[in-house]
């Protein structure tokens, strides 16, 4: 496979632009990442001709792929023909409000802002603000952009910044507990319960090898919350829209957070994100409260409309069912190859979301008798329970090296695009199709 102008075009990269990227985890593939020239249904095309079956989607904004249909084509292009934007109120924007409050259980009203990490800024001073707190508590290895609120590691003892140029006087302020770890918040609440704004996670972790919540832990979450007067904030910037159709995750897992942030979907493949949630707390964002919130490009029209257009067309369409019933084919085809191939990896994911972490130490895929066979859930009744990655340290503990120096070059070779490291999820969109899935398939098959 010819890689010649990718390599060429990095080496111009590296001479204009930090490390050759503009987001750090594009340059996590060695030597060079390869450069996209388009997008086609399914699919990207390389700058050297090379073309593969892509399950990044734009790391998960892409829910119709890259080829949209005509009606969100035709939105699109109208709103960009008048004008690319005015600092001015639009009517689009409202319709898309509208559009969210309808149907996400959560949201009552909403901010639209410019990408996921202006969104779980914006609700963490939301938070504070509304409270009259400081502290926020956070999941190990849940990511909430590129914040200083949420650049920390370590544990509610020692904790610091995961970043340079982040004071470590931030880090007093955020406290980091193992996901769906009960004994570790309610320990984090007794000693600081007081000064806890919010907890803030994601609902299923997405950046960290998919891992789900065992039963009843966002209740709980949701219970000691109330218990202490802080704010329960859920982070669906991976999982809005994609996860429990037009409801989000909150819907499936049944369980309402005070503020939700979205991003990716929400804005159909252009820049966005989003706060949501009830109308007290939103009310305290300028110019109705006093938590000072602005954006030169917030709810660009767009923007509005290619998330409104892409919405619209997954409510009136069969989109849900396409991409959930490609995502349940591949995690059953992949926990039938790893339960012969490569026996203690496992097979993650929901919905439209999937992903093979490279575990190391557990009875393998396929050993035990009755274990789901649409891949990993947090079913007790599941004979892998106790073999499921339960947080970011078990993923973590997979072997991350192998997966992103050996095994993602070999499925590049046959085709196929995947994340660039272990951690990464990956999507289905409603321009895949059956024939994507089979040849993804056997290209797992070959390389593990």
């Amino acid at each position: 496979m010819n890689d010649d102008n990718s390599r060429d075009l990095y080496d111009r990269a590296l001479s204009v632009m930090p490390g050759g990227v503009n987001s750090a985890v594009r340059a996590a593939i060695e030597p060079y990442p390869f450069f996209v020239q388009k997008g086609d249904g399914g699919h990207v095309i390389d700058a050297d001709g090379n073309r593969y079956v892509d399950w990044v989607m734009g790391l998960g904004p892409l829910l119709l792929g890259h080829d949209l249909p005509e009606e969100v084509r035709a939105g699109i292009q109208r709103n960009a023909s008048e004008g690319p934007m005015y600092g001015a109120p639009t009517e689009i924007e409202v319709d898309l409000a509208e559009f969210v409050v309808r149907h996400v259980p959560s949201v009552e009203k909403i901010r639209f802002v410019n990408s996921g990490t202006e969104a779980t800024t914006s609700a963490v001073r939301l938070a504070r603000g509304h409270t009259g707190r400081n502290k926020i508590v956070v999941m190990q290895g849940g990511y909430h952009g590129a914040q200083e609120s949420t650049l920390v590691e370590g544990d509610a003892d020692e904790r610091g910044p995961s970043s340079a140029g982040i004071p470590v006087s931030f880090s007093d302020h955020t406290i980091p507990v193992p996901f769906n770890d009960e004994d570790a918040v309610r320990e984090v609440f007794e000693e600081h319960g007081d000064d806890i704004a919010a907890v803030l996670t994601e609902p299923i972790l997405g950046n960290n090898g998919i891992v789900h919540p065992v039963p009843g832990y966002h209740e709980f979450l949701r219970e000691i919350t109330d218990e202490y007067g802080s704010l329960l904030i859920f982070d669906e910037v991976i999982t809005g829209f994609r996860v429990g159709g037009l409801g989000c995750a909150q819907s499936e897992l049944d369980v309402t957070p005070d503020l939700t942030t979205f991003g990716k979907i929400i804005g159909g493949g252009f820049p966005v994100g989003a706060i949501g949630g009830k109308a007290e707390i939103m009310e305290g964002l300028t110019p109705a409260g006093d938590v000072f919130q602005a954006g030169t490009f917030s709810g660009h029209p767009v923007t509005m409309a290619a998330g409104l257009e892409t919405l619209k067309f997954a409510a009136e369409n069969d989109v849900y069912e396409h991409v959930d019933g490609l995502g349940d084919r591949l995690r059953s085809g992949l926990s039938d190859i790893v339960a012969d191939q490569a026996p203690s990896y496992t097979v993650a994911g929901t919905a439209s979301m999937f992903k093979v972490i490279f575990t190391r130490e557990n009875p393998g895929t396929g050993a035990l008798e009755g274990e789901s066979e649409f891949g990993c859930v947090q079913d007790p009744d599941s004979p892998r329970y106790e073999y499921a990655p339960k947080n970011a340290a078990d993923v973590s503990a997979a072997e991350t090296d192998r997966w992103r120096r050996v095994f993602w070059g070999q499925m590049k070779e046959r085709g196929i695009f995947l994340s660039q490291n272990q951690f990464e999820c990956q999507f289905v969109s409603y321009a895949h199709t059956e024939a994507d899935v089979e040849e993804t398939l056997e290209a797992y098959k070959e390389a593990l």
